[in-house]
């Protein structure tokens, strides 16, 4: 974090009038430069670092001794540049110890030299003729129907495999264009089917389809009973009010007879679907919240610790979503209102700009 001359002459200026009390100097820095509750502000060594170099030598930069000889030459950009072309998939970590480069300056000759960003692969449905026009008509009938405030439980159903499926938010490509990268993985393995609904408010799940302790498919009845059995009823312990709308793809198991009969009755006027009273266009999992932002980001925290078994995967299921920030929420569903009004301009195309590039 770059801290500006005067953010360190106020720390320095605090520490002496408040006793030379570091959480003083933090807490009127806050107040100084209104910096959010879990905003980043300056840490203790920076503080003492800072008042040493004023006591030292009367101004508040950090003191070096000796030339600064920076590594960051057209030599070495070079270099780097070689060994991404040869080595796209290979990491910053590695690139820095396969060339002796410190990481902080490979990221500096990347971004800054090369131009170049972090691609991550996802997956996307081709699109037919008709879902063109279909996208954009949906998209422009939920921005108009749905209410800013609105209150959207967002449901779907993904596979998390024992073996670690591909883990979309760490894999990387490294390069100057979008490479549109692929990735194939072994037909079967172990795995748990889970379902989750998301809302800006919290997370209702994971709920696991299984039988005898083993994953099984996801049918009508099933859905229906999860729905019934489980869904409802926390909807219900959550507190939120009456007046929610719920949102679901056009999979056959949530849109049989039965199934659509008793949303439509749960949720009138509310129920985003194919054949819903706001309809869900089809092949679009860019648009859809569970697709753009929580599978991918479970799936980049769920495998850390390299779960052996089944339950070790479920109970890492479990705590990261208990542990995602009601605030992280709140932007995704931002993000997909953005999304609606970006499908809009583009005439129903995917948004790769969006997908792809991740900063």
């Amino acid at each position: 974090m770059f801290w500006s001359v005067e953010h360190r002459t106020f720390c320095v200026k605090a520490y002496f009038e408040n006793g030379r009390s570091i959480v003083r100097v933090q807490r009127a820095f806050r107040l100084r430069f209104n910096i959010a509750p879990r905003g980043r502000i300056p840490d203790r060594n920076c503080i003492l670092s800072w008042v040493n170099a004023f006591e030292t030598s009367g101004n508040v930069s950090t003191i070096r001794r000796g030339p600064q000889n920076s590594v960051i030459t057209p030599e070495n950009v070079e270099r780097v540049r070689v060994a991404i072309q040869q080595s796209p998939r290979r990491s910053i970590r590695k690139q820095s110890q396969v060339l002796g480069i410190s990481r902080r300056s490979m990221h500096r000759i990347i971004k800054e030299h090369l131009h170049m960003h972090p691609y991550k692969m996802v997956v996307v449905q081709e699109l037919k003729p008709r879902d063109y026009e279909a996208r954009q008509i949906a998209s422009e009938n939920i921005l108009a129907a749905l209410p800013r405030d609105a209150v959207v439980f967002f449901s779907d159903e993904a596979h998390f495999h024992l073996s670690g499926c591909v883990n979309k938010q760490n894999m990387r490509y490294w390069s100057e264009t979008n490479p549109r990268e692929l990735h194939q993985r072994p037909l079967h393995s172990d795995r748990v089917t889970v379902w989750c609904a998301l809302s800006k408010n919290g997370i209702i799940g994971p709920y696991f389809f299984e039988e005898n302790d083993r994953a099984v498919s996801v049918n009508s009845a099933r859905y229906l009973t999860m729905i019934q059995e489980f869904f409802l009823h926390a909807l219900d312990e959550m507190g939120v009010d009456e007046d929610v709308w719920f949102q679901q793809d056009g999979a056959t198991a949530h849109t049989a007879r039965r199934v659509m009969e008793f949303l439509r009755g749960r949720f009138p006027g509310r129920l985003i679907s194919l054949r819903g009273d706001l309809d869900w266009p089809a092949r679009s999992p860019d648009l859809a919240p569970c697709d753009f932002f929580l599978w991918g980001y479970l799936k980049s925290k769920v495998y850390n610790d390299r779960p052996r078994t089944i339950e070790d995967l479920k109970n890492n299921i479990r705590a990261n979503i208990a542990e995602i920030p009601v605030e992280m929420l709140g932007r995704v569903h931002e993000n997909f209102r953005k999304r609606l009004d970006q499908c809009i301009q583009s005439e129903g195309a995917h948004m790769p700009d969006t997908l792809f590039k991740t900063k």
